[in-house]
């Protein structure tokens, strides 16, 4: 009994006698791995965490900084699978605010597109001033990101779409042998500069272009990095189920995981077959292939009013031209009316009426931003199709647009499978600067599950939906020191009220921060602080299992 006690004594004193930088005590901790919540102490040593105890037992540790969270949640920050800040990591101030306010410490990008691999074919779709060039330009363009300063740590894929412009900028047609050899090339050099592995968005030009050999091509030469597939599918609502199958061909025949993104059944005629897209996911594990899928909690999507035309009009970077081509647009809209089209049609899944126009930036036009497709074709006077080949037209850009075009019961049940992680689909703007409309994903997809799904609904418990935020990205990515709280882990840490925490971004007003989240770290430095940010940017580079560090990369400006 007295070495029982002198060892506890002992082991006391020894806590006490250390200093930290960080101590939060009394906090109501949801470790990232699902287990149930417990209340406990959590000490941070420059960018680790370095200690863990029950509630009150670093009460007398030494510290420079002390925060009693008695009433929060402490849980790992939350990891964006599916982020879209490259300009503002790599041009912008670097806060990405609308992330973090929510609670978001890393943020993986590449969806379709990345800085990287670059030559003279990608530059036209390469978002940013920068482009990175040379055999190691993707890992030059992850150094850029972590040298202007973020707020998050910040990774990516490789953009299958911008592999493929590599190879034959905006052409359609098939690779040739020689341009297959020099896919593989570079390929291997982006895993092995810390791509986490390739990111295709098969509804977009040019990655549409790609059949599935040639994502296979891709993907077979990614395998021995441990890298994903992860793809945006070709369908997500009339074709759903046979994009769901290509998907998991691919995997298959690579030998590589397979992750979709932003997991849905588009269109009201097509909410009935989550059912048989769940259970082909669900055979494909009991088969042994790793397939797994993300989301976001919304109802709407969003993207570009030009996913209502054909892929096709934009080949050899003739978009607008096709556009301003009478006959091309009468046979665009006569397939449109018809329904004789072969292509993921968004304005035929949400219907005119479901689709809300917000990315105009041109003065004339400024009167139909927040207004339906349907409301603009009858103030333009014109068929809707009309209407958006005339807005895609006089603005010369892709043109933000917001699709509603799914189901909440949809939603809610895919929040409660197992393999579902989260992801915004979203990049992380100002409120301050910030005056273009967004989808509200991008200020409150975190916050929206935790206050409306966890709390208000009870649809998931708060421990599985802080996994599917943390430790089942982070596992999915290879993140080995992030994602979990546990000594010897990065310092990702975010304090929140379950009270309170909720989003307050809505589609007509989006561009307001989210209430409960208090406090946010990332490694060790507080970034923001009860409703403000603090100006930190501690985010570093992160890099998926291939990664060799290189050196010799060339940057190439505009």
């Amino acid at each position: 009994m007295r070495s029982t006690t002198f060892l506890w004594v002992m082991s006391t004193f020894c806590l006490m006698a250390q200093s930290y930088d960080l101590v939060i005590s009394g906090a109501k901790i949801v470790d990232g791995t699902g287990s149930p919540w417990f209340r406990g102490d959590l000490a941070v040593t420059g960018d680790r965490i370095v200690k863990m105890t029950p509630a009150g037992l670093l009460q007398g540790a030494t510290a420079k900084r002390r925060m009693a969270a008695a009433g929060l949640v402490l849980a790992p920050g939350f990891i964006d699978i599916q982020g879209h800040s490259r300009e503002y990591l790599l041009n912008g101030d670097g806060r990405v605010i609308a992330k973090v306010s929510q609670g978001v410490t890393t943020e993986i990008m590449g969806e379709g597109s990345s800085n990287a691999p670059a030559n003279g074919r990608t530059s036209p779709q390469t978002p940013g001033k920068v482009r990175f060039a040379g055999d190691h330009g993707f890992d030059e363009w992850l150094r850029a990101m972590e040298a202007h300063g973020g707020s998050v740590n910040m990774g990516s894929f490789m953009g299958a779409g911008t592999l493929r412009q590599y190879m034959k900028g905006m052409a359609a047609g098939r690779l040739d042998e020689a341009q297959k050899n020099e896919l593989r090339r570079v390929v291997r050099l982006g895993m092995e500069d810390g791509a986490f592995g390739i990111a295709s968005a098969l509804i977009y030009p040019p990655d549409s272009y790609s059949n599935t050999d040639e994502l296979v091509e891709m993907s077979t030469a990614m395998a021995p990095y441990g890298g994903v597939y992860i793809t945006h599918m070709r369908s997500e609502a009339d074709q759903l189920l046979e994009a769901i199958d290509e998907a998991i061909e691919i995997g298959r025949r690579a030998g590589v995981p397979v992750e979709i993104y932003h997991l849905k059944a588009a269109g009201k005629e097509n909410y009935g077959k989550l059912d048989a897209a769940i259970a082909k996911i669900e055979q494909a594990r009991a088969a042994g292939l790793d397939v797994q899928a993300n989301m976001y909690p919304y109802t709407a999507g969003s993207t570009g009013l030009t996913s209502c035309f054909p892929a096709d009009v934009a080949a050899d970077g003739k978009l607008f031209a096709n556009l301003d081509n009478v006959a091309i647009r009468r046979k665009i809209k006569a397939d449109i009316i018809s329904g004789r089209v072969n292509y993921e049609n968004l304005c035929l899944q949400a219907g005119p009426e479901g689709v809300l126009v917000l990315g105009l930036t041109k003065p004339e036009n400024q009167k139909y931003v927040g207004k339906r497709l349907n409301q603009i074709a009858t103030a333009m006077n014109k068929h809707w199709v009309e209407a958006a080949m005339d807005l895609v037209l006089s603005e010369r850009q892709r043109i933000g647009t917001v699709y509603f075009m799914m189901s909440e019961e949809n939603v809610k049940r895919q929040l409660q499978l197992p393999w579902i992680k989260i992801g915004t689909d979203a990049g992380g703007p100002d409120p301050a600067t910030t005056t273009a409309r967004v989808h509200p994903r991008s200020y409150g997809t975190y916050t929206r599950i935790l206050g409306k799904y966890v709390r208000d609904e009870k649809v998931l418990t708060l421990e599985e939906a802080v996994r599917k935020m943390t430790s089942a990205v982070a596992t999915r990515l290879s993140l080995r020191d992030r994602g979990v709280l546990r000594e010897g882990m990065a310092a990702d840490l975010v304090l929140f009220n379950e009270s309170t925490v909720a989003e307050r971004a809505t589609y007509e007003s989006p561009h307001q921060v989210s209430v409960g989240v208090e406090h946010v770290f990332v490694n060790g430095v507080e970034v923001w602080a009860q409703g403000k940010h603090t100006g930190a940017k501690p985010g570093k580079a992160l890099r998926g299992p291939g990664w060799r560090q290189s050196t010799g990369p060339k940057v190439l400006s505009k």
